[in-house]
């Protein structure tokens, strides 16, 4: 009997410890010779969000493209400070991954698929057959179609912001060479400012977008919050 890849359960406590909180502290406090060194701190710092996301690929056994993303800007980070290439690649690197995302997003207005529908419009987020049910009652799927991908427009503009945000930090704050202790520190400088600078401000964007989609639904629709979410799958129609 085959075995059954065990269930995953979101920890982001745990992600944001691993994968930031303690390789950030690794570059700032052990890259001094007298301690890790540069090159040893960087590839210890690695080690942590690498090692935490292949563990959640093999255990789970559950393609998450957002994590290969984060796998691959690691990857990307650390071959900019072991190759001792100039920091201007590491801005660059910086907005990319975002960017590229954000172009992913406008691409998918073009397919039968927005990402809109992925990350937020599907059955784990929203009760998506009631709702889709009173667009068919009331004769409105094609508005609502419209004001989705609008939705979609609105979540490539928080990529895109991120992208924005990523370069001016990342030029702000890294300025020493790649390679030496002082860009170890720098870099574990901006890892934590990226949360408080960037995360939460592309956070309360995603919310917004959350509310202007519920808004959305519920004009159209006439079903209040309880209902639309995914959980009230079990009440009647």
């Amino acid at each position: 009997m085959t075995q059954q890849p065990a269930q995953h359960k979101p920890r982001p406590l745990l992600d944001l410890l691993l994968s930031i909180v303690i390789p950030s502290i690794i570059l700032m406090k052990l890259s001094a010779e007298e301690h890790l060194g540069a090159t040893t701190a960087l590839i210890v710092a690695l080690a942590f969000p690498i090692g935490w996301g292949l563990f959640e690929l093999i255990k789970y056994k559950k393609f998450n493209f957002i994590a290969l993303l984060g796998l691959i800007s690691v990857l990307l980070t650390g071959g900019i400070g072991l190759l001792q290439l100039d920091t201007q690649w590491l801005a660059i690197k910086e907005a990319a991954v975002p960017g590229l995302i954000g172009i992913a997003v406008l691409v998918s207005t073009r397919t039968r698929y927005p990402l809109i529908k992925t990350l937020l419009y599907n059955p784990k987020v929203m009760n998506v057959d009631k709702i889709k049910r009173k667009l068919d009652e009331r004769d409105t799927s094609d508005v609502f179609d419209a004001h989705l991908m609008k939705a979609t427009y609105l979540l490539g503009a928080t990529f895109f912001f991120s992208a924005i945000m990523n370069y001016i930090l990342a030029k702000w704050i890294v300025t020493s060479p790649a390679g030496s202790a002082a860009f170890n520190e720098e870099l574990g400088q901006m890892t934590l400012l990226s949360y408080p600078v960037i995360a939460i401000p592309s956070t309360v964007m995603m919310m917004a977008i959350l509310y202007y989609l519920w808004r959305t639904i519920h004009g159209m629709t006439g079903l209040a919050l309880e209902e639309v979410l995914a959980n009230a799958k079990q009440d009647n129609v």
